[in-house]
C-alpha cells in the first residue's frame, strides 16, 4: 500500500491506495498515475479525447452559454430549445467551445450536452422525402429554423433519414445544419 497525504478543503487527508493501481516509473508514482488511482478528474485543459470538431446536440430546454470555460464567466446567450444541433470545436476541462448555427460561439459545460444527433433547418422551407431522391413522395414541409432528430446519414449519398416531429422522411444534407459533408452517420 501507498499512502499520501492530500490537502482537501484546508485540512488534511490521508488516502491509501493499492500499490497494484499505480503504475511505477522507477519506483516513483507519476502525478497522472496518482490521480488515476485516486478518481481525481483530468487536469483543466486535458480534453474527452474524442475527435473535433464534431456534433452534439442541446441535453436540456435551458443551457447557459458562457464566454469562457468556468461559471465565474458570464452568460453570454441562453438557448432555450432542446436537441438544438451545435458543433463542438475545442474542450477545457468539462467544458466545451460550441458554436451554432448562426456561427455564435461561446463555453457550455458538457452535462448541458448530448451525443444525440440532430438537425436545424436552413434557409427557407423544405420538403421531406419518402425516399433519397428529388422526385419521390412528399412527406411534410419544414419551416426554417425547426430542430430534428438525425437517424442515418450514408457516406455514398448527399441525403440523410430524419424525424421531424411524427414524420420520418429523407432530406439534403445541404438543407440542414448538424452534419458534415460526406459524414457517415448510422
Amino acid at each position: 500500500m501507498i499512502i499520501r497525504f492530500l490537502l482537501v478543503a484546508g485540512l488534511a487527508a490521508i488516502a491509501v491506495v493499492p500499490r497494484s493501481t499505480i503504475a511505477l516509473e522507477a519506483g516513483t508514482p507519476t502525478k497522472t498515475s496518482i490521480r488515476a488511482a485516486l478518481g481525481v478528474s483530468p487536469k483543466a485543459g486535458q480534453g474527452s479525447g474524442l475527435p473535433l470538431p464534431r456534433f452534439v446536440s442541446l441535453r436540456a430546454s435551458e443551457v447557459n452559454m458562457r464566454t469562457g470555460p468556468g461559471v465565474r464567466y458570464p452568460v453570454d446567450w441562453v438557448y432555450k430549445r432542446r436537441q438544438l444541433p451545435v458543433e463542438v470545436i475545442a474542450e477545457f476541462g468539462t467544458w466545451r467551445k460550441v458554436r451554432d448555427g448562426r456561427g455564435t460561439q461561446g463555453w457550455i459545460h458538457l452535462s448541458m450536452l448530448s451525443g444525440q444527433r440532430s438537425l436545424q433547418i436552413t434557409g427557407r422551407a423544405r420538403t421531406l422525402r419518402s425516399e433519397a431522391e428529388g422526385q419521390s413522395a412528399a412527406v411534410a414541409r419544414v419551416e426554417p429554423g425547426v430542430v430534428g432528430q438525425l437517424l442515418e446519414c450514408p457516406e455514398s449519398t448527399g441525403w440523410c433519414r430524419v424525424k421531424v416531429g411524427r414524420f420520418e422522411g429523407w432530406l439534403r444534407r445541404a438543407e440542414f445544419w448538424g452534419v458534415y459533408p460526406g459524414e457517415a452517420v448510422e
